[in-house]
């Protein structure tokens, strides 16, 4: 009972994160504003589903190498690593959820330079047309 608590605390949390509308090729993705240390660590963990074009966009203050894992993730999602000047560095595509009780030591890892990081439902960034070398338009940031 008390990992369904868990689930639905960190579902709420999320939800309860600002919004932005970012343009990709095909379609404008709607994505909550992760900024903080919590949000960053709790991302879109125990998601089962996400709308199309749905996401979260993970904001740093400065541009640096990202590593992002898959920890306690329930579904495949896909990886933006953004520039600071909206260059798309790299794009994981459909990074698969791993087998619960791995440990963190062999979670593998997903890098590349970034100030942010865009997550989406696996597939999706194919779905919108965002590829490397493609430049989206990070719009002002909420507080």
């Amino acid at each position: 009972m008390l990992s369904a608590l868990y689930a639905a605390l960190v579902i709420a949390r999320q939800s309860s994160l600002p919004v932005v509308t970012v343009r990709a090729p095909r379609q404008a993705m709607h994505l909550w504003v992760a900024r903080d240390e919590r949000s960053h660590e709790l991302g879109l963990m125990e998601r089962t589903h996400l709308d199309p074009a749905q996401g979260m966009l993970f904001v740093f203050r400065r541009e640096s190498e990202r590593y992002f894992w898959m920890k306690d993730t329930l579904m495949p999602l896909d990886m933006i690593f953004i520039e600071r000047n909206g260059l798309v560095r790299a794009v994981m595509s459909r990074v698969p959820v791993l087998a619960p009780g791995i440990p963190d030591s062999a979670i593998p890892l997903e890098s590349a330079r970034a100030q942010y990081v865009i997550e989406l439902a696996g597939g999706e960034a194919l779905r919108l047309g965002i590829v490397a070398g493609e430049t989206l338009k990070i719009p002002a940031l909420p507080k």
